[in-house]
């Protein structure tokens, strides 16, 4: 795997190739295909450790060895559309990718609360000559739609109905020219709509309502990945989350019993869940410390665990162990 970062970088991804996203990535990819993601600074941070493209292009590297892929990130902060026109043909063109994943809208929303935005007109005719140019070159396309700024679910963040309009602008860009599309905001919204009963603005996949945190970029990656048909079905990671109970001891033993028939019906009402295990312990090295019952639920993503932990029936569930819980221990951990 080779993974070039740009300065400044763009956000977008080149594959020789490139085929219906029904494909397996493994027919997607060919040997020494360049990937390159064009955008802001969203896709510059995501060119850090642990930023989307790093675990895009480490995921490519896992999954396809073989294929010597070429990972290109180039975002600039505070860019537009208008900006990436103006830099194509220095950090998209003459690197010759294969599939450009273009990432933008944000700014060209955001800076219209400054007078500094990019009107819908030159949004539309903006993408179109990107598109064009890097379709003119035998290149290939993904346009994403702009994410969210503001993680608000009840439709009341500033900028919710603009950046609807400009994501509208996006899908029919990507249908005229024969674009494949990702809908990121579909996908940010349909998320938040679970990971966030709270309602909060910030904090379940960005770090500021734009940027985006850990569990953020995680959940890009894996859109991104699936893009190109190796999907949520080859997690980047799976997330261990291990609770350990010791009861009170008044506690009878229907009621334990209950309790832990609750914990393992969880399963059935939180689709984020991939496995569940349960048991007592029965180690000989007295060294359980009190703890008798262990359970292990598995997450494909960080993403499904921070889904699961607000979940309506998670939080039914802690209800249930008022009172009759003398000591819990959690532990999480990513199995590499």
């Amino acid at each position: 795997m080779r993974f070039l970062l740009l300065l400044p970088f763009v956000c977008v991804i080149g594959l020789l190739g490139f085929a219906s996203p029904q494909l397996s990535g493994q027919e997607m990819i060919s040997e020494n295909d360049k990937i390159v993601f064009l955008g802001d600074s969203i896709t510059q941070a995501g060119a850090k450790p642990n930023g989307y493209v790093s675990l895009f292009a480490a995921e490519i590297e896992k999954q396809l060895p073989e294929k010597n892929v070429e990972v290109i990130g180039a975002g600039i902060s505070g860019h537009k559309v208008p900006n990436l026109q103006k830099r194509l043909e220095r950090d998209v063109l003459s690197k010759k990718p294969n599939l450009v994943f273009i990432y933008i809208g944000i700014n060209d929303v955001w800076h219209s609360q400054k007078g500094r935005g990019t009107s819908k007109e030159d949004f539309d005719s903006g993408l179109r000559d990107i598109i064009k140019q890097i379709q003119d070159v035998g290149s290939k396309v993904i346009l994403c739609t702009p994410s969210t700024i503001g993680e608000k679910t009840d439709g009341t963040n500033a900028l919710d109905s603009m950046l609807e309009e400009y994501s509208a602008i996006s899908r029919k860009v990507a249908a005229d020219t024969g674009s494949q599309l990702l809908d990121l905001r579909k996908a940010f919204i349909d998320h938040l709509k679970t990971a966030n009963p709270e309602n909060l603005k910030k904090g379940i996949l960005t770090r500021d309502g734009v940027h985006l945190n850990a569990t953020g970029n995680e959940f890009v990656a894996q859109q991104m990945l699936g893009a190109i048909g190796l999907g949520s079905a080859n997690a980047i990671s799976n997330v261990r989350h291990i609770v350990l109970f010791k009861f009170k001891d008044d506690v009878e033993k229907a009621k334990v019993e209950e309790i832990v028939t609750a914990f393992g019906e969880l399963k059935n009402q939180i689709s984020e869940i991939a496995e569940y295990e349960a048991g007592t312990n029965v180690s000989p090295e007295n060294l359980e410390q009190g703890f008798t019952h262990c359970f292990v639920v598995t997450f494909k993503t960080i993403a499904d665990r921070d889904a699961y932990l607000p979940h309506q029936a998670h939080k039914k569930f802690v209800e249930l162990l008022d009172g009759k819980i003398d000591k819990v221990l959690v532990f999480d951990f990513v199995n590499e």
